[in-house]
C-alpha cells in the first residue's frame, strides 16, 4: 500500500485532504493524514502500529493510544537512536492482548519505566484498570521474559497494579453510583430458574478473581440474598447525617437487600416498590467498586423499567432453563434488555443434566439456552448441572464458589466471570469512543457500538438536526431551529457519552443536545467510508 503525501498545511481539515486525494481511497488518505499529524513527514510502517492509532485497549484500558503514547515514549516514529529505554518498549510491545489485539506499550499499561543499563537492570509497573482482569499473570510471565531476553539485561522487576476506570457517566448518576465502574444485571424474566443463585456465585467469583464487587437484591416482594449469604451484621444501618445507607458485608462483598431493612418481605403495590427499590439503591453508599451485581426481579414491567432508567446498565447475564416455557419468558427479558439498549453478554442454562452410571442425562430437554443464543445473538452459553451442592449452599448461606472453590461449579463460574469482565471491557470502550471530535479533521467521528460502520459528520449538520423541544415545536413540529442560527464553523465543546444510546454534546451557546446513535446514523454524512479490500 502505497501512503500518500503529507498535507503541508497543517490547518487543513480532513475533508479537503481527503477530496485532494480522489485516487487514493479515502481509507488511505485518513490512515495518512493521521500519520503525518502524529509524526511530521515519517509515516508509520507497520500494520499494528497503524491500528493502534486508531484505538488501544485492553480488560477496561479506555484512553486513546496518541495520549498515552506521548506518555509512555512508545510511538516508534517519534524516538532517535535505539536507546536503552526504547529497547524495553519495543520488547514490551510484543505482548498482544489476544481479545483487542492491540500491545500493552499502545494501552498505556507500563508505568514508571527505570532502566540501569550499567547494571543491567529493569524495573517498571504495569498498571491494568481492573485488578479482575483475566489475563494479568500472563501479562507479568510475558513481560519478565520478553525484557529478559535483551542481552544487556540481567535482572527484571515487574510490579503489577490497577487503577481501576472511572464509570463513563459519574457526572449524570446519583452520588452513591458515581463511584461504580461497571453494574451488571443478572435476568431471566421469570421465576425459580435460580437467578439469584447465578447473581450470587457471580460477584463471589469476581471478588475472588480481585474486583471489589456489590450485590443489590432488587426483588422486594421475595428478597433472596439473606438466605444466600451470612453476613455478620444482618440489619443495614443508616448513617443520619448524610442521609445514606451504609451496606452490610459478607467476605469482602457489600451487600443491600429489602431482607436486611428489617422488614422481610414487602406488601405494596408497584409504583411504592419502585420508590423502595430507587432509595435502596441510589442512596447507599456502595463506595468505590469494580462491579456491582444487581440481581433482577422476575417480570418486566414497573420495577424493571425503573433499574433500567436509574442507573446505566453495562451489560446484561440471562439465566434459562431448559424448558421452552422458560425461553418465552426470557425472550421477553431481551427484548426489553433490547429496547434499552444494554447488551446481554452470556446466558447461562441452569439445571441443565446430571451424570449418573456414566451417563448424562437431560430430565428437562435440551436447547432452551442454545435457542437464546441464536435467536437473539448473544455470544456467550454456559452450563450448569443439577447438583445438590449447589441447592444446598444457597439454602446454607454460603456461595457454592466460596464453598468449593475447585468444584465443577466454581469453574463454570470461572469462566462466566472472565466472561463479564472481558465484555464489560468491550463495551466500555466502545461506548467511550462511539462519537468524537477530532480537531485535526473539524468532523465528528461515530462508530456506534455493535457496528463495524465508521463515518464523519459535520459539526453544524449535527447541530442543526437537534430535535429537542428547543429547536422544534412539540405541539405542531414546526422547525424553531433555522439553518442560519447555526454558523458553518461551529465546534462542539464537550461530547459524553449517555447510557449505551446516546451521547450528550454541549455547544459553545451553551446548549446541551442529546444525539441518539439511531439519529446520527440517519445524518447526512461528510464523507463515505469504503471497504477497505485487500490488495
Amino acid at each position: 500500500m502505497t501512503l500518500l503525501q503529507a498535507p503541508s498545511s497543517p490547518t487543513l481539515t480532513f475533508h479537503q485532504y481527503c477530496t485532494s486525494q480522489p485516487k487514493a481511497g479515502l481509507y488511505v488518505a485518513e490512515k495518512s493524514f493521521l500519520q503525518s499529524t502524529l509524526s511530521g513527514s515519517c509515516f508509520l510502517s507497520s500494520q499494528r502500529q497503524v491500528k493502534a492509532l486508531n484505538f488501544s485497549y485492553t480488560c477496561s484500558r479506555l484512553s486513546s493510544f496518541t495520549a498515552k503514547a506521548a506518555s509512555n515514549g512508545a510511538c516508534a516514529s517519534s524516538v532517535s537512536g535505539q536507546t536503552a529505554e526504547s529497547e524495553v518498549l519495543k520488547a514490551l510491545s510484543q505482548i498482544i492482548d489476544p481479545d483487542f489485539g492491540t500491545d500493552i506499550v499502545s494501552c498505556g499499561f507500563v508505568k514508571d519505566l527505570l532502566v540501569d543499563e550499567n547494571l543491567g537492570e529493569v524495573s517498571f509497573q504495569l498498571e491494568l484498570t481492573t485488578p479482575a482482569c483475566p489475563i494479568k499473570d500472563m501479562f507479568e510471565q510475558k513481560a519478565n521474559e520478553v525484557v529478559a531476553e535483551l542481552p544487556w539485561v540481567k535482572k527484571v522487576n515487574v510490579t503489577m497494579s490497577a487503577q481501576p476506570a472511572k464509570p463513563i457517566y459519574a457526572g449524570q448518576l446519583p452520588a452513591g453510583l458515581q463511584t461504580i465502574s461497571n453494574i451488571i444485571a443478572v435476568s431471566s424474566c421469570k421465576g425459580g430458574v435460580g437467578k439469584s443463585t447465578v447473581a450470587v456465585n457471580l460477584a463471589y467469583t469476581l471478588a475472588d478473581m480481585g474486583a471489589r464487587v456489590g450485590i443489590f437484591d432488587a426483588d422486594v416482594y421475595g428478597p433472596s440474598l439473606p438466605t444466600m449469604v451470612s453476613p455478620e451484621n444482618r440489619i443495614l444501618e443508616m448513617n443520619a447525617e448524610k442521609r445514606t445507607i451504609i451496606p452490610t458485608e459478607y467476605m469482602g462483598v457489600k451487600l443491600v437487600s429489602f431482607g436486611f431493612a428489617g422488614q422481610g418481605r414487602a406488601i405494596m403495590r408497584g409504583p411504592m416498590v419502585s420508590g423502595v427499590i430507587n432509595q435502596l439503591l441510589t442512596t447507599t453508599e456502595w463506595g468505590e467498586l469494580d462491579y456491582l451485581v444487581i440481581d433482577m426481579p422476575p417480570g418486566t414491567g414497573d420495577i424493571q423499567l425503573t433499574l433500567c432508567q436509574v442507573v446505566p446498565l453495562t451489560a446484561a447475564v440471562i439465566v434459562t432453563t431448559p424448558q421452552k416455557l422458560a425461553f418465552i419468558d426470557v425472550a421477553k427479558g431481551v427484548r426489553m434488555f433490547s429496547k434499552l439498549k444494554v447488551p446481554c453478554v452470556a446466558v447461562v442454562e441452569n439445571m441443565c443434566h446430571f451424570d449418573a452410571d456414566g451417563k448424562r442425562y437431560y430430565p428437562f430437554g435440551r436447547g432452551s439456552g442454545s435457542q437464546v443464543v441464536q435467536q437473539f445473538g448473544i455470544p456467550h452459553l454456559f452450563d450448569l448441572p443439577i447438583q445438590p451442592a449447589l441447592s444446598a449452599s444457597g439454602d446454607s448461606g454460603m456461595p457454592e464458589v466460596v464453598a468449593d472453590p475447585q468444584g465443577e461449579v466454581s469453574r463454570t463460574f470461572q469462566e462466566l466471570g472472565v466472561c463479564v469482565v472481558q465484555q464489560c471491557a468491550k463495551i466500555r470502550q466502545q461506548v467511550s469512543t462511539a462519537v468524537s471530535y477530532d480537531r485535526s479533521f473539524k468532523a465528528i467521528k461515530v462508530k456506534v457500538p455493535d457496528s463495524d460502520e465508521e463515518f464523519y459528520l459535520h459539526p453544524a449538520t449535527v447541530r442543526r438536526n437537534d430535535r429537542s423541544a428547543q429547536s422544534v415545536d412539540e405541539w405542531s413540529g414546526e422547525q424553531k431551529l433555522q439553518y442560519s442560527d447555526i454558523p458553518d464553523d461551529i465546534e462542539p465543546e464537550e461530547i459524553r457519552p449517555l447510557g449505551n444510546y446516546a451521547v450528550e454534546i454541549t455547544w459553545p451557546d451553551g446548549f446541551s443536545q442529546i444525539a441518539p446513535y439511531d439519529q446520527l446514523q440517519m445524518m447526512e454524512r461528510l464523507v463515505e467510508v469504503p471497504q477497505l479490500t485487500p490488495a
